[in-house]
C-alpha cells in the first residue's frame, strides 16, 4: 500500500512523538540520521525542536508520508537557504524511513514527494543533500536521480577510529 505525503501538516503532539519514534527507530536500526546507536528518544528530542524552530520561523517545511494506519512511516525536512545568492536550491535534512516499510520503494516514493514538493517553491531549481558515505546511501540518492558534486573526507566521525566521508548530492529540478 502506498504512502500518503502531506508537506506541512498540523503539528500535532501525536506528529510530534511519531517523528521522534521514527527518528529513534531509524537510529536505532544504523541509519545516517545524525546519530549513533544505541540512542533514545531524549538524545533525538533537541534535534526535532531545532527543526520545528525552524518551521515556526518559515524556513524549514516538513514532508511525511502516512502509511495506511496513519503512523508516520517517512518524514524529510527542506530547508530554504538564507543567503540571497542561494535562495534557487533547498537542502534535504534527515530523509527517514521507517526499518519496518523499508525495502517496499517508499524510499524511493519519499525522493519523488520532496522533489515535487521543491518543485512547488518559488523560484527552487535544485536540491542538495549531504549523506554519511561507507553505507550505500551514495548509489541510493543516485538512483533517485541525484548525482554526486563533493565529498569530504573523513569529515563524520562514527566511533573513535571509524570516520566516514561526507558526501554532497544536488538534484537538478528543471
Amino acid at each position: 500500500m502506498p504512502l500518503t505525503f502531506t508537506l506541512d501538516p498540523a503539528v500535532t503532539p501525536a506528529l510530534r512523538d511519531d517523528i521522534l519514534d521514527l527518528w529513534t527507530d531509524v537510529s536505532n536500526a544504523g541509519g545516517s540520521v545524525g546519530f549513533v546507536p544505541p540512542v533514545t528518544r531524549d538524545e533525538i528530542r533537541p534535534g526535532l525542536v531545532r527543526h520545528f524552530v525552524q518551521m515556526a520561523e518559515g524556513r524549514t517545511r516538513l514532508l511525511v508520508g502516512l502509511d495506511e494506519s496513519g503512523r508516520v512511516a517517512a518524514t524529510a525536512f527542506l530547508t530554504l537557504n538564507s543567503h540571497r545568492l542561494m535562495t534557487h536550491w533547498i537542502w534535504l535534512y534527515t530523509v527517514m524511513v521507517h526499518p519496518r516499510h523499508q525495502g517496499r520503494g517508499y524510499g524511493r516514493d519519499l525522493m519523488a514527494a520532496a522533489a515535487d514538493a521543491a518543485r512547488g517553491l518559488d523560484g527552487v531549481g535544485a536540491i542538495r543533500l549531504t549523506c554519511r558515505g561507507g553505507n550505500g546511501l551514495e548509489r541510493f540518492y543516485a538512483s533517485c536521480g541525484y548525482k554526486e558534486v563533493g565529498r569530504v573526507p573523513d569529515a563524520i566521525r562514527v566511533a573513535p577510529g571509524d570516520d566516514r566521508d561526507e558526501v554532497v548530492m544536488l538534484l537538478p529540478l528543471g
